[in-house]
């Protein structure tokens, strides 16, 4: 599963981990990515989308035709 958010389009951030003696390994932050299944009315049929966390509280304020419509705007296949 590509660690990507289809409707905030959040993507892996990089960086270094320090150590005590200052010491730099790359390391990788990953957003917090979930599989999660809606009901689409509009179409009549179930859409499972690739979500972060925050875009899931962003789906229960908008609501799922909305969400759909902005990840459609972006370009991204629903």
């Amino acid at each position: 599963m590509s660690a990507h958010c289809q409707l905030t389009g959040a993507r892996p951030g990089f960086g270094n981990t320090v150590s005590h003696s200052h010491r730099r390994t790359s390391r990788r932050f990953d957003p917090n990515i979930q599989r999660k299944r809606y009901w689409l009315a509009s179409e009549g049929r179930r859409v499972r989308l690739t979500l972060s966390a925050r875009a899931i509280k962003t789906v229960d304020a908008i609501g799922v035709e909305a969400a759909v419509a902005r990840i459609r705007a972006r370009g991204e296949k629903v």
